[in-house]
């Protein structure tokens, strides 16, 4: 089952995205401001997101709807 948690940006350094399903940082998914990232993996969690809240993917749906995540304001919009 794919879990997912919430990093700093400041710590994509840190990750081995051969352990995450994003393949690199291009691909993951930032916060609106850019502080934060989704990252996302299946089976045991990677070393470098131990003791970060897991979430499953109703949970992370709804946390990813809200301002933080999702522009309320999107250009042409």
């Amino acid at each position: 089952m794919r879990k997912y948690t919430i990093a700093n940006s400041s710590e994509i350094p840190n990750f081995n995205f051969s352990e995450l399903v994003d393949i690199d940082e291009s691909h993951s998914r930032k916060s609106v401001d850019g502080s934060k990232v989704l990252a996302r993996f299946e089976g045991s969690t990677p070393n470098f997101l131990e003791g970060k809240t897991q979430y499953d993917h109703s949970e992370i749906l709804t946390i990813l709807a809200g301002s933080e995540w999702t522009d309320p304001n999107p250009p042409g919009g």
